[in-house]
């Protein structure tokens, strides 16, 4: 359900909102706030990220030479995920989105509206983060 109010948004956030992201705010356009889940050392981390409305991280890759990759699991408001060369895809509480290692892609709130999902680090050997340029304003702008 889209919400730009924030207080609303918060009561559907059933996994709450954290802390402003700030250790990743360079690869963000907006603002975002972490919430993690489980501890990296736990061998899944798993992490609440929350997406102001219109705020989307940049295009990125999860490398891997095995395994690897990402899931979100959406869990309040709605958003948006794109791989490269293909169209957007709608998110919504509910939806699972499994992203295999080495795809190009991004992913953030609707620009009407705050959201959540659950970052589930799929693991892997060899694995690592590669951030790339922002998403531009005029082709996040040409989604609904």
């Amino acid at each position: 359900m889209k919400t730009t109010n924030k207080e609303e948004f918060e009561k559907q956030n059933v996994f709450g909102m954290g802390n402003a992201n700030t250790a990743y705010a360079q690869y963000f356009s907006g603002e975002s706030f972490l919430n993690p889940l489980t501890k990296p050392e736990t061998g899944v981390f798993l992490a609440n990220v929350t997406f102001e409305p219109g705020c989307r991280n940049n295009w990125h890759i999860h490398h891997a030479t095995k395994g690897g990759g990402q899931l979100l699991v959406c869990t309040a408001g709605e958003g948006w995920y794109q791989e490269e060369e293909k169209e957007a895809v709608s998110l919504v509480p509910g939806t699972v989105i499994t992203i295999p290692a080495e795809v190009k892609h991004w992913h953030g709130a609707k620009k009407d509206s705050w959201f959540s999902h659950i970052a589930v680090e799929v693991p892997g050997e060899n694995c690592s983060n590669e951030w790339c340029e922002p998403v531009s304003d005029e082709e996040y702008g040409k989604l609904g």
